[in-house]
């Protein structure tokens, strides 16, 4: 990858929807040659896929929480994957450093359909116990990426170090 490969995946993330001849004149290059490293770039993996990004609380889906969830013995990040995947109201979840084993992200329709989630978590077998933290109002939101001008961007080819 080099700073072009770089400039495209930013305009792409910003809006996926974004022409390629758009695209191509911001980096000065032809559509078909973004095409090219667009195609590129999808065959070796660095792009997943193309999607749209929807707005949770305009789906009805307001209450966002952050669970903390403590587990018994040496629950393996397998056996808290399987479980946490079962619930459609689990949209992260991590294995976390400290007291805590995981880390679940939550959104709900309301505070009680948020309290029953996370009751239908603590039963399961594997978990102690939990703690739960309701998100307020979202302050930063980025894509999965951040753009190639953070300070701490590994270099890549054709990029100053």
């Amino acid at each position: 990858m080099d700073r072009i490969d770089l400039a495209i995946l930013d305009h792409l993330a910003a809006d996926a929807r974004t022409s390629f001849a758009v695209i191509g004149a911001r980096v000065n290059l032809s559509a078909p040659a973004v095409k090219r490293r667009v195609d590129r770039l999808r065959a070796s993996g660095v792009i997943d896929r193309f999607t749209v990004r929807l707005d949770p609380a305009a789906l009805g889906w307001a209450t966002e929480a952050f669970v903390e969830v403590y587990c018994t013995g040496s629950t393996s990040p397998t056996t808290m994957r399987e479980a946490f995947e079962r619930y459609p109201e689990v949209v992260a979840a991590s294995t976390v450093t400290g007291e805590a084993d995981a880390l679940v992200q939550i959104r709900a329709h309301d505070v009680r359909h948020l309290e029953g989630v996370v009751e239908r978590i603590n039963s399961e077998p594997f978990v102690v116990r939990t703690r739960s933290t309701i998100a307020l109002t979202p302050l930063v939101r980025r894509p999965d990426t951040p753009p190639r001008s953070a300070a701490g961007t590994p270099s890549v080819e054709g990029s100053p170090a």
